[in-house]
């Protein structure tokens, strides 16, 4: 029973602002989501990384570990999916970044946080940073043949990443009044994120859903157990390994459907992958939050 209430304490506050969202969005309410996301994406996020791994107290080589651990786990994720990809006669264009790249940002950030601390979203925003890495070169060239390493660098979430993993290393800090301005912006980054995707999902058409369920329960076993082999493999510390196993298993981010729309793929399916895992992962992320907690 503790254990119920402890996983329920760290998803509801999750899902109940996506509820918001959602239900904003029903009620006829505007809501501008380039606008919000742009802020999120731009500012607020970035600011949060760079306090996170300023101030996360864990070794640099903890931190490498994970980093490495991270890369291996989503190069697993990207063979299973290819074999199921393949093995079904999708369409690789269409279907297979999407099965790769989860939500760590709206989703995986907030239940890091929730579940493990400050010191377990210094872990989550490592996997992030890899995971928008690998989603903006390989991901992009799987959906339009094509990768972007000059969009990497552009991206403010990045910079950040670097900025703050040169602090953590040589021990710096920002001054406390510069210090309290940042946190105060990162703050609205998670309320922002989730709230956002309420919304995307309620502005989605999905059709076929069937289909989209049954990827969705292979998405999550295909990730989740990706993301154990690599703890595993890595030795890594309790903290680090449940970081690692959430993130990679978080649902299909609604930026998979916009990518898909953008180049050219089958953005349909896509629509219904995100509504899909992402109602699934309401069952899923508190069986493996119980599962490493």
């Amino acid at each position: 029973m503790n254990l119920a209430l402890t996983v329920l304490n760290i998803t509801a506050p999750v899902f109940l602002l996506a509820a918001v969202g959602f239900i904003w969005v029903k009620l006829g309410f505007e809501y501008r989501v380039e606008f919000v996301t742009r802020m999120a994406m731009t500012l607020a996020v970035p600011c949060l990384i760079f306090v996170a791994l300023m101030n996360i107290e864990v070794e640099p080589a903890a931190l490498a570990a994970l980093s490495l651990a991270s890369f291996v786990a989503y190069w697993l994720v990207m063979v299973g999916c290819f074999i199921v990809v393949k093995a079904a006669g999708l369409h690789s264009q269409t279907y297979l970044a999407p099965l790769i790249f989860g939500n760590t940002g709206n989703l995986g950030l907030p239940l890091a946080l929730f579940a493990f601390g400050e010191t377990g979203l210094g872990y989550a925003v490592v996997v992030f940073a890899i995971m928008a890495i690998l989603s903006f070169t390989i991901g992009i060239w799987m959906v339009a043949g094509s990768g972007s390493f000059r969009r990497v660098i552009q991206e403010p979430l990045v910079g950040a990443t670097l900025l703050g993993a040169l602090f953590l290393w040589q021990g710096w800090e920002t001054p406390e009044f510069l210090t309290n301005a940042i946190e105060l912006i990162g703050q609205m980054a998670i309320p922002m994120m989730l709230i956002t995707l309420g919304v995307a999902v309620a502005r989605l058409e999905t059709k076929a859903m069937t289909q989209a369920v049954v990827l969705s329960v292979i998405k999550v076993i295909i990730c989740a157990a990706a993301g154990w082999v690599a703890a595993t493999w890595f030795g890594l510390g309790p903290i680090a390994a449940g970081v690692l196993i959430v993130q990679v298993a978080t649902p299909v981010a609604v930026t998979s459907y916009l990518l898909a729309e953008k180049y050219g793929a089958d953005a349909q399916p896509v629509a219904g992958l995100v509504v899909a895992s992402t109602l699934f992962s309401v069952l899923a992320l508190p069986l493996i939050l119980a599962f490493v907690i």
